[in-house]
């Protein structure tokens, strides 16, 4: 009798561990924050959720999930970063740069997650490319300028001045700035700049530069990206040629762009966040980049600001926007 009840408290034992380990085994918390809303980022934080999905965390089974957006707002980023840290976030993933910046600055404990940032060394959340050894690690959507600059002149072959509109708060533009205007003074080009410190003022940073640029060049910048069709509207107005290094910047009106499938990025972000959710520390995790580049075409915009495409360069699309 007494070896029933022995046996019978052993079986209880193992099933309330069972249960207990199969609802809160992903009992845990993760923290999205994103500096603006806008269609690249947001499929970095879709792709972040699926991958965690793929992996079997779902809310169903436990999971937390919070987002937050900075409204473009670099104080309402460092808010929501310390929101976070005292949420006591298991994982903290911070997509584009300056929320990136505010999350390295709240915490040196919980794991932190970047996504969508240019260079994160030069936006100093890690020390280099290999493991930092600290609670930073991420995906970075670093761009090879040579390949952008080749399909500029794929582009606009005659184009000897390329025009860039950027925030100049951002870190992750003033590197590309910086490098850019290196590279196109070793190909006998030049690059003027126009800073726009807020959304609304890219419009008016974009009309600066008519009259100067034969070309324009937007990179990943958040303030650009979020009022794009401000830029559309002075390409078409004065026919300047846009190029793109956003993908997503095409079916809303720039001629062409090679760039990351953002998208896929977040998933590639997300299963890191999958790794240090099943122990990993993201110090020992080496910084990660994507080489895998989608040209998308818009015949349509080429047409609104004076330029007539290649077949053959239309052909080799990824995608052709109609």
């Amino acid at each position: 009798m007494k070896r029933n009840k022995t046996l019978k408290s052993l079986v209880g034992l193992a099933l309330s561990a069972s249960i207990l380990a199969s609802t809160t085994a992903f009992a845990q918390l993760v923290s999205v924050s994103s500096i603006v809303e806008h269609p690249a980022l947001d499929s970095i934080r879709d792709g972040v959720k699926q991958a965690l999905t793929d992996a079997g965390y779902t809310e169903e089974k436990g999971l937390k999930w919070q987002f937050q957006t900075a409204q473009g707002n670099t104080a309402i980023a460092s808010q929501i970063a310390r929101k976070f840290v005292g949420d006591k976030s298991d994982v903290i993933v911070a997509i584009s740069t300056p929320s990136a910046q505010a999350v390295v600055a709240a915490t040196k404990s919980i794991p932190v997650l970047y996504s969508g940032v240019t260079d994160p060394v030069a936006a100093q959340l890690v020390p280099s490319w290999d493991p930092s050894k600290t609670n930073v690690s991420g995906v970075s959507d670093m761009l090879v300028l040579e390949k952008q600059l080749e399909l500029i002149k794929k582009v606009a072959p005659d184009a000897k001045t390329v025009g860039m509109v950027y925030n100049p708060g951002e870190a992750n533009s003033v590197v590309v700035v910086e490098r850019l205007r290196e590279l196109l003074s070793a190909n006998n080009m030049n690059l003027v700049e126009a800073t726009a410190a807020r959304t609304v003022d890219v419009g008016a940073a974009a009309r600066s530069l008519v009259g100067k640029a034969d070309v324009f060049y937007t990179n990943t910048d958040n303030n650009v990206v979020s009022a794009f069709e401000a830029l559309v509207k002075v390409g078409n107005d004065s026919k300047i040629p846009i190029i793109a290094s956003d993908t997503d910047s095409v079916s809303r009106g720039a001629i062409a762009a090679l760039g990351v499938n953002y998208y896929d990025l977040g998933v590639q972000t997300g299963k890191m966040v999958v790794r240090v959710l099943k122990g990993e520390k993201p110090g020992d995790m080496a910084s990660e980049t994507s080489d895998q580049l989608e040209l998308f075409v818009n015949p349509g915009a080429a047409a609104k600001q004076g330029v007539t495409l290649d077949d053959a360069f239309i052909k080799s699309a990824t995608k052709i926007v109609e």
